[in-house]
């Protein structure tokens, strides 16, 4: 048969899952009992993606995950676990024809995912009209974003230690500190009103730069944080400061930064999750594609 796609998968996770009965269930095991439903054979559980880096069943369940958890209908326990959440019990209860984006998109949690915003008829008659390679950006897009969320949503998990490490790691890839042992030396010892560490602007030592760094789960950091770091650094008569969080920065930091001699840049949430994808850290690559051109040069016949 034809391997269903993840759209289709979505509601059978999402039964499996609640079947589980509030159970953590591995998506190992939900990927075998599904391929089991849709009586795929050996062959079509082993066929690979165009890329060859993994099964494409396996890849469908696992992108159903992601959305279904994007949208709250299921949440991660560990690595390769998850259960059904209060919100899908109630979606399921409701007895859908079909799990899929339209139903996912009546949660602002997932419409904020796909950075979805309502289209007009013209984009949309636009959206039908992309070229490949316009399709392809727009799906890497989608993929980066996916990444992206998930790479938060560990980060935000991990021990304060390893967000420590984390942190200096991804300012030495960005440039800063020197090398990691001397930036490890640096960051999270001062403790100083404020300040958790202080790094090399380059490996030259031409300036210092100051970091506080905050893994914050439930609330934003407000002006009133931000004005105690600028304190700390003004008393260390530093220029510079980076202010780093899994959260986000209320409008009223994202002002104040502007009245400071010091320069504060604030990372949040999302920009450190980028800034991880940008700079290699705790990402892999998972597949490459080459798009090439005819070379003009090469066949240019000399006279």
């Amino acid at each position: 048969m034809v391997i269903p796609d993840y759209e289709t998968l979505m509601g059978p996770l999402l039964r499996i899952s609640q079947a589980n009965k509030g159970d953590e269930v591995s998506i190992a095991d939900a990927i075998e009992q599904l391929a089991n439903q849709y009586k795929l054979t050996e062959e079509e559980r082993q066929e690979l993606l165009p890329s060859g880096s993994t099964f494409k069943f396996s890849s469908r369940v696992s992108w159903a995950r992601t959305y279904l958890q994007k949208a709250g209908l299921l949440e991660a326990t560990r690595r390769g676990y998850f259960r059904i959440t209060k919100r899908g019990v109630e979606v399921l209860s409701k007895k859908p024809e079909k799990v899929d984006n339209r139903v996912l998109a009546q949660f602002p949690e997932f419409r904020e995912f796909q950075g979805a915003k309502k289209k007009t008829k013209k984009e949309n008659e636009n959206a039908t009209a992309e070229t490949p390679i316009e399709s392809m950006a727009s799906h890497y897009d989608q993929i980066r974003a996916a990444l992206s969320s998930e790479l938060l949503d560990r980060v935000k998990k991990c021990s304060p230690q390893f967000f420590e490490r984390l942190v200096i790691t991804l300012l030495v890839r960005m440039g800063y500190g020197g090398s990691l042992k001397d930036a490890g030396q640096a960051v999270g010892r001062t403790g100083d009103g404020g300040i958790d560490g202080v790094i090399r602007e380059d490996k030259l030592d031409l300036d210092n730069i100051y970091v506080q760094a905050k893994r914050w789960t439930d609330k934003p950091v407000g002006s009133p944080d931000i004005d105690q770091f600028a304190g700390a650094l003004s008393k260390k008569k530093a220029t510079k400061g980076i202010f780093i969080t899994t959260s986000a920065f209320t409008k009223d930091a994202l002002t104040s930064i502007r009245e400071y001699s010091s320069r504060i840049i604030l990372i949040d949430g999302n920009s450190l999750a980028d800034y991880m994808i940008d700079y290699g850290v705790g990402v892999s690559v998972a597949s490459t594609y080459e798009i090439k051109k005819v070379d003009t040069d090469f066949f240019e016949e000399e006279i």
